[in-house]
């Protein structure tokens, strides 16, 4: 095969050659691979004069995943892509080959399903420590990518076993070091991949042993282990999940905050690992979202629930002076009761739900004996199977929802410009309805981060925009030809 050098005098001209790569008629597998390297070294060549935004590489992954290249040989070119990202070496080609395979993957699970048969997992693992990969686009990439494959489905017990403390450590110093930018926009793949691993340990902690690995010993998670050894040191992360929380929309990222929240609460050396300051922030956050959140998301609020408990219960917020008692005890009584017209009646697990947070020592005036709390504090009545407790590890890991589904909004009569941002208080009138009050200056409105811009989705070319007319040819003269990570196809068509 061979490759040709480009001379492009403009940028116009830079994308009708990759138009004229992409569009090439490749009736072989041979030919399909000698397109792919044309386009991972053409792009490669031109990535520092012409691509210098994530907008700019966003497009070129979609002028070959729009391309009849692609759509004509999903299967070959998805894994003759796969097998360059293990192969690759180099950063810049590993940059574009990173790219299409995440926008690829988002478009089409089975690309993430593919990469994670053919053990791309423990090499994204291997090229996120290594030094030769710390432009911090690729860097940034390469954690989305790990993140994107790890939430859509459960990894290996070989392959997690692939993540050593040294790996989670590092992570952790990553965010640490870029404490002091809080618009830091690094600071969010490194988070979410902390937050996909812990639910990776979660999985295979309450999952059954297969019958290929009966006797395997359990997975250690590194994610808790290290916060229970080193917390002191890693304190920026706390504040960050709080703040992702605070402001997250996508319901599967609230479910991995609340499933590690869950594990610190509920673990005893981390009982304390948030400063008192960020647990009343995570307080009103949680109080907010049990409003708000419409009766189809249940399970959801069952999760808030499953937290809430050992918030209350394990962390410094048990201490006088106790911060919101008053406003808990309505929350419960509305989640409970459902005696306004905002909420249906409440179903067997959130009025059980309610009954354990309600147990809560710190939130009863007086004493009052263990089956009476509901009746007494609520206004409510249970069963007695109703009073026994649902709360365990596996009612948290097993609540699960597809990437991309966005958190819909009860949309309670308020001002809402400020309920997205503010402190919640709840109150009742004489005639029992429930009356909110929203404040502007609340905990958890100071000193919020806005999360990054995500890495663009598949964009329409120039928007729907007019191309101006192709510039003259391009001069060309022939360069020794690249593997680029393409596998030859010993048996060409």
């Amino acid at each position: 095969m061979e490759e040709f050098e480009y001379t492009l005098d403009n940028e116009q001209q830079f994308w009708d050659e990759l138009d004229d790569i992409v569009s090439a008629k490749c009736p072989s597998h041979q030919l399909i691979d000698n397109a792919l390297r044309s386009y991972l070294h053409f792009t490669t060549n031109f990535k520092d004069e012409y691509l210098s935004s994530n907008y700019d590489v966003a497009r070129c992954s979609q002028k070959l995943l729009q391309s009849e290249l692609f759509q004509a040989n999903k299967e070959y070119v998805r894994i003759q892509i796969i097998y360059s990202l293990l192969q690759e070496d180099e950063p810049a080609t590993l940059y574009f080959i990173s790219s299409v395979l995440i926008f690829d993957g988002r478009q089409d699970e089975a690309t993430f399903e593919k990469m994670n048969q053919e053990g791309c997992f423990p090499r994204l693992v291997e090229l996120i420590k290594q030094e030769s990969t710390q432009d911090l686009r690729l860097h940034r990439l390469l954690l989305e990518l790990l993140y994107e494959m790890s939430r859509m489905q459960r990894l290996s017990t070989e392959d997690l076993g692939q993540v050593d403390d040294e790996f989670v450590t590092y992570l952790f110093q990553i965010i640490e070091q870029l404490s002091d930018d809080v618009d830091d926009p690094y600071h969010y793949p490194v988070i979410r991949v902390l937050l996909v691993l812990n639910e990776q340990y979660m999985i295979a902690a309450t999952s059954s042993p297969t019958d290929s690995q009966p006797h395997s010993p359990p997975l250690t998670n590194r994610v808790i282990k290290l916060l229970s050894l080193h917390g002191s040191s890693f304190m920026t992360f706390g504040e960050n999940i709080i703040l992702l929380l605070n402001r997250e929309t996508e319901t599967s990222l609230q479910l991995l905050i609340l499933k590690l929240l869950y594990l610190l609460f509920t673990t005893r050396a981390t009982h304390e690992y948030f400063y008192t300051n960020d647990l009343r922030v995570l307080l009103d956050v949680i109080i907010r979202n049990l409003l708000d959140l419409p009766d189809e998301l249940i399970s959801l609020r069952h999760t808030y629930l499953r937290v809430l408990y050992p918030l209350l219960a394990h962390t410094q917020l048990k201490e006088a002076p106790h911060y919101k008692r008053d406003e808990i005890v309505k929350v419960l009584n509305i989640l409970g009761c459902s005696v306004n017209a905002h909420w249906e009646p409440a179903d067997e697990t959130t009025v059980r739900l309610v009954e354990r947070v309600a147990k809560v020592p710190w939130l009863r005036e007086e004493e009052i004996q263990e089956g009476e709390v509901a009746r007494r504090l609520l206004g409510i009545s249970l069963s007695p199977t109703q009073t026994e407790s649902s709360m365990s590890v596996v009612d948290v890991v097993a609540v699960m929802e597809k990437p991309g589904v966005q958190t819909p909004s009860r949309k309670v009569e308020f001002d809402e410009s400020v309920h997205d941002d503010g402190e919640v208080k709840i109150d009742t009138d004489a005639k029992g309805e429930v009356e909110i009050e929203v404040k502007k200056d609340s905990p958890t409105r100071r000193g919020r981060r806005n999360p990054p811009p995500p890495i663009p989705p598949l964009l329409h070319i120039n928007g729907g925009k007019k191309l101006p007319p192709k510039t003259p040819p391009r001069r060309r003269t022939k360069l020794k030809a690249i593997s680029s990570g393409i596998t030859e196809n010993q048996n060409a068509d």
